[in-house]
């Protein structure tokens, strides 16, 4: 049981997600039932059990890019990618998400850009980062 994150981890680092085939080839392998495996990957924000964008936009949700207008981004970044949080564009572009603390607080708000964080955001920021997603 103390393997099934690495487990997990691999085969999303591999495939980009966790189809419900992948969780079935894991589980016949680890004797672990689909549904502990879809539990441990619904739970951890780092895993996808759908097909992601090219691009992953995780907004950082801590009380610190709150109070320095994170929630403004949300809405700018819903309106300007014309969809909710957990959804990915139409073209397959992007994927956005919201996420815990990122360890930017100094800097807020903030966010993550497949991976990287990208610090002190504002609208005409965010604006430039989806240009440069979308091409």
């Amino acid at each position: 049981m103390d393997l099934i994150l690495p487990i997990l981890r691999k085969e999303h680092k591999k495939h980009g997600y966790l189809s419900e085939d992948i969780l079935k080839k894991i589980s016949k392998k680890t004797k672990v039932p689909v549904s502990r495996l879809y539990a441990v990957a619904t739970f951890y924000t780092m895993l996808h059990t759908e097909k992601q964008g090219k691009n992953i936009i995780e907004i950082c949700g801590s009380p610190s890019c709150y109070l320095n207008g994170e929630l403004d981004l949300e809405n700018f970044l819903e309106k300007e990618l014309n969809i909710e949080f957990g959804q990915t564009t139409k073209d397959k572009k992007i994927s956005l998400y919201k996420t815990s603390c990122i360890g930017c607080c100094d800097k807020a708000p903030a966010m993550l850009l497949n991976g990287k964080a990208i610090t002190n955001l504002t609208k005409e920021k965010v604006k430039t980062i989806l240009k440069k997603c979308r091409s």
